[in-house]
């Protein structure tokens, strides 16, 4: 993108001069040919663009908004972002892993036709009809969105300077695309991610077509728009970090070509490059991160009362939140208080009984055969523990009132069978290099194993020697001798276990998910002035304490999305689109929505990305055997602009590759539309298009007098008159392009649309590469 002529005028545009580099003109006319030549419009009035333009965002609206209605059930993610809507507008505070403002358009919908929130959306399936959501509201507005995705990508390729029938192509990809119109139609964030990023590309064209006019009115409006528009992208979902680092390749290409002292218009001086750079960088960073963290400002205002989401915060982030159970029913905990300790993060219960641990594990280790310490997820009297100070224990010995503190060392006596928590230096049942957690008599504990039951309450976030309470005292139980952690995870044990989950000692005592909290003290008389709550006033977090607590909350789960989905898939299988995700079914009338792409327009695309590459493969090889196939303009423009679509495509999809959370084929879809741009672009090139000016290097070798008038000055040939022949081929490859493309939309659109009900020959004849249909039989 950095030469000037990798975006060309608009054809039918009129010239503009450059006054800030004289020798070379907005065309990318290196020899100032056609500096005071005034170019004839190939079409005066644009007609055919606009009327083209016009007819793909009138389909792009039906494709988007026919039988928006059906069905009128929840389907799919519904369950989640519709719940986040309701959420919104009870202002009750919830946790998701993306960013809030697609989520806020939603609600924002809900507001406008005076829905309250009072449906939560929990189960796929459950009637919109009986439960009287708007859900119709809800689905127009990502079909809105996506249906303004479909002219963006028309105008990226007007902008970019490519000729109609590349820019219809294009367009016709996304407009015609089965996977684009199915998550469209739905409440879904995909719709906003994906337009976002689509004008953010559309700003950016804009923006490098006005490098010759730095910093006047057009070039700021531009510059700053295509800001807005990436943080719209990142503040819907963190992908759209791919997004800046398309435009940022871009522009960082950009300013090292401004580095250059020999570039055409002229060397820069370090303060003018100065004043490029700090511009760049206020309107592509800093006004983007400041709309970012704007709307998480809008979301801390909005979400005042406690809700599902008040688990993955911290105590002091709960304080701030209304009608909160942890601010209203915590306890302080004191030595010799029976307690149940609880897990944050999988909500198990520290848990023991009289079974011992087998001699031998399945790999042969061996254990010390002492009694088991589990994780049990239901409330039970094997998960009550008396918490002891750290000294010989006396069982007759029970002075209470003294309170249990953040550093202290403590004892922990399990109460059914009389034995006390140790670890030792003896691996777990699952991490070899973790250590096993048992329990021991009394005779142990108070004699040769004293040490080993000792354990240190570390309360988060504690200020001086706070005291430990129930629910609201978020801790690590560190072991005094080892220095490990308890810990505990999602496997469940064998059968010798009751599949009840392991605790075992972990040496990386920093890990979050080593936190517990006490969850009862059922020892407490219930005419006890210790149950006697005042009432606290809502406290005060300041919004960057919130917002990186949050932000630490959403990375760590968007990591731990690690376990299996019947409908995941690998990066591997989106180009070639092998497999989709069900979405809804309807046994009775057979219907069902199946999120699949148009397998025709993903193949011709995908097959056009290889040909790029061996097309820009051959020509770095024949350059560098001497070969030059390409003139100078046509090979700037393959490798700039059309190279711009396919960096856009391949940041978008190959750091998926690096991924190892829950992937889908959604996510394919800010690509598929990057390659939907390649396959235009590429068209175009194949026909070896020029839709405006002269190509020089053809000139140069032609006769004295061709291309002159009687005078002898050189005239401009339109470009209808010159490629007449060319244009009708592209056109004829266009129109197969379309109708193939139209064809496969059409024969998927039951699956798409969920309706009508498909036969099982009928479902049979649209599994063409083994899709996961339902009703097959």
């Amino acid at each position: 993108m950095s030469t000037p002529s990798s975006v060309r005028q608009r054809p039918g545009q009129k010239e503009k001069k450059a006054g800030s580099s004289p020798p070379q003109n907005q065309n990318g006319d290196p020899n100032g040919i056609l500096k005071d030549t005034k170019l004839p419009e190939v079409v005066t009035s644009e007609w055919d663009y606009k009327l083209a333009l016009t007819v793909i965002t009138i389909l792009a609206f039906i494709t988007r908004f026919w039988g928006i209605g059906h069905p009128n059930e929840v389907v799919f993610d519904e369950v989640h972002f519709g719940k986040f809507a309701s959420y919104y507008l009870q202002r009750t505070y919830f946790f998701d892993v993306h960013p809030p403002f697609g989520k806020l358009l939603f609600a924002l919908m809900g507001w406008f036709v005076g829905y309250d929130g009072h449906f939560h959306f929990d189960n796929i399936g459950d009637s919109y009809i009986t439960n009287k959501v708007p859900y119709v509201a809800f689905r127009a507005l990502p079909a809105l969105l996506g249906a303004l995705t479909v002219p963006t990508v028309f105008l990226i390729m007007w902008e970019s300077g490519y000729t109609l029938p590349a820019a219809v192509v294009a367009a016709a990809l996304v407009l015609f695309d089965n996977a684009h119109i199915g998550q469209t139609r739905l409440i879904l964030l995909d719709a906003t991610l994906v337009f976002a990023m689509s004008v953010s590309v559309l700003c950016y064209v804009r923006f490098y077509k006005m490098r010759h006019e730095p910093f006047s009115n057009n070039w700021w409006k531009w510059l700053v728009l295509t800001g807005v528009a990436l943080s719209c992208v990142i503040s819907t979902k963190y992908v759209g970090v791919f997004t800046f680092f398309t435009v940022g390749s871009a522009v960082a290409i950009d300013l090292w070509g401004l580095l250059d002292v020999n570039r055409a218009g002229g060397a820069l001086s370090l303060p003018e490059f100065g004043k490029h750079f700090v511009a760049r960088l206020t309107g592509l960073i800093v006004v983007p991160f400041l709309i970012y963290l704007f709307w998480f400002q809008v979301h801390f205002a909005i979400l005042t009362r406690s809700g599902p989401g008040d688990d993955f915060m911290t105590p002091a982030f709960q304080e701030t939140l209304s009608d909160n159970l942890m601010s209203a029913s915590s306890t302080g905990v004191e030595y010799y208080d029976s307690i149940s300790i609880k897990h944050k993060e999988t909500k198990t219960y520290l848990h023991s009984h009289y079974d011992k641990y087998p001699l031998r594990y399945d790999d042969g280790r061996v254990s010390s055969q002492g009694q088991q310490v589990t994780g049990y997820p239901f409330n039970d009297t094997n998960n009550y523990w008396q918490i002891l100070p750290a000294k010989v224990h006396d069982p007759e010995e029970q002075k209470a009132g003294h309170q249990v503190q953040t550093g202290d060392y403590i004892k922990l006596r399990h109460i059914i069978t009389d034995s006390y928590l140790l670890s030792h230096d003896v691996a777990s049942p699952y991490y070899p290099t973790n250590q096993e957690f048992t329990t021991v008599p009394l005779e142990q504990a108070n004699g040769e194993r004293f040490n080993d039951t000792l354990f240190e309450i570390k309360i988060e976030n504690a200020k001086g020697k706070q005291q430990l309470k129930s629910f609201s005292g978020h801790f690590k139980l560190i072991h005094a001798p080892t220095r490990v952690a308890m810990w505990t995870h999602t496997t469940p044990l064998p059968d010798w276990a009751y599949k009840q989950a392991e605790i075992n000692g972990n040496k990386n005592i920093q890990q979050s998910s080593n936190v517990w909290y006490v969850d009862e003290i059922p020892s407490i008389p219930a005419d006890s002035p210790r149950l006697i709550k005042e009432v606290k006033k809502i406290k005060h977090v300041s919004f960057l304490k919130k917002y990186f607590e949050l932000q630490r909350a959403i990375f760590f789960h968007n990591n731990a999305l690690t376990s299996s989905h019947p409908y995941a898939s690998q990066p591997i299988q989106w180009p070639f689109l092998l497999r989709g995700v069900s979405f809804w079914t309807q046994n009775d009338t057979r219907q069902q929505i199946y999120f699949l792409g148009n397998p025709i327009g993903w193949w011709i695309a995908s097959s056009l990305l290889a040909v790029f590459a061996g097309i820009i493969g051959a020509d770095q090889l024949s350059q560098r055997r001497g070969i030059d196939s390409l003139d100078e303009r046509t090979r700037s423009r393959l490798y700039n602009s059309t190279g711009f679509f396919f960096l856009c495509w391949a940041a978008h999809y190959l750091p998926f590759y690096l991924m190892g959370r829950q992937l889908f084929l959604h996510h394919y879809l800010p690509a598929h539309l990057a390659s939907a741009l390649v396959t235009g672009a590429l068209l175009e090139f194949v026909f070896n298009l020029d839709p405006v000016g002269l190509d020089e290097n053809a000139n140069q070798q032609k006769s004295p007098s061709k291309n002159k008038d009687r005078q002898g000055k050189r005239v401009v040939v339109p470009a209808k008159e010159r490629m007449r022949g060319q244009m009708l081929a592209l056109w004829a490859a266009s129109g197969v392009v379309m109708a193939l493309t139209i064809g496969g939309w059409w024969f998927y659109l039951p699956l798409t649309y969920g309706k009508p009900g498909l036969t099982p020959e009928e479902v049979n004849a649209r599994k063409w590469l083994g899709y996961d249909l339902h009703f097959a039989k």
